[in-house]
C-alpha cells in the first residue's frame, strides 16, 4: 500500500484551511499544516481544529521571513517564536519544522532540531502558487504522486499562493485514496 504525506504551508487561513479540513475529513485523509506562528497567533480556534481533527500541525517559523535575509541571531528567534505561538495554542510543542522557501540554513535546523523538531522538506510540489498554479497544471502534478511522496501544498492565499486552484483539483486528487489504495500518512 502507497503511503502518501500531504502537507499544507502557510497557513492556518479562515477562508481556506476550513474548505481543505472539510475535504481532508470527507476522503478520511491526513495531513501535515506548516503554519506561521504569527499567523496562528490570529486564528487560535482554527489551529486548534486542524489539531482536533488529528493533523499534524508543523512550524514554519513565527513570520515566514526568507531564511537567508536575515541575521543569525534573528534566524534563531523566527524558529522558536514561531514553536512557542503553536504550543501556546494547542498545548503541544511541534514535531516538525519547515523552513520557508524550503531554504535550508543551518542554524535554524539546529535550533528547530535542539527544540524536538525534525526538518520536513517535500519530494513533490503541486506549485499551486504563481503563475504556473492553473488548475490542469496541478492536476498533472498531482497525478504523479507516488509512494513515499511528501506532497507541498497551500491554505493560505498569502504572497502568490493559490488555494483556490488547488481545491479546483484537491477533491479528485483526494478520491484517489480509495481508487488506487493509497494511505495518507504523518510524519
Amino acid at each position: 500500500m502507497a503511503r502518501i504525506f500531504l502537507t499544507f504551508d502557510d497557513g492556518p487561513d479562515p477562508r481556506w484551511t476550513p474548505r481543505v479540513l472539510d475535504l481532508l475529513a470527507a476522503h478520511d485523509v491526513h495531513a501535515s499544516f506548516f503554519v506561521i506562528g504569527c499567523v496562528a497567533e490570529q486564528h487560535p480556534a482554527l489551529l486548534r481544529r486542524v489539531a482536533a481533527a488529528g493533523h499534524a500541525i508543523g512550524n514554519h517559523t513565527w513570520s515566514h521571513r526568507h531564511p537567508w535575509t536575515l541575521t543569525r541571531a534573528r534566524a534563531i528567534d523566527e524558529v522558536l517564536h514561531g514553536a512557542a505561538a503553536i504550543a501556546g495554542i494547542t498545548g503541544r510543542a511541534p514535531a516538525l519544522f519547515r523552513p520557508p522557501h524550503g531554504r535550508v540554513r543551518r542554524c535554524m535546523v539546529d535550533a528547530a532540531r535542539n527544540a524536538g523538531q525534525d526538518m520536513l522538506l517535500w519530494t513533490r510540489s503541486a506549485v499551486d502558487w504563481g503563475p504556473f498554479a492553473t488548475r490542469a497544471a496541478i492536476a498533472r502534478r498531482l497525478a504523479r504522486v507516488g509512494d513515499a511522496d511528501v506532497v507541498l501544498m497551500h491554505d493560505c492565499a498569502r504572497s502568490i499562493n493559490r488555494p483556490d486552484r488547488l481545491l479546483e483539483v484537491l477533491p479528485g486528487f483526494l478520491g484517489n485514496f480509495r481508487r488506487h489504495g493509497w494511505q495518507s500518512a504523518l510524519p
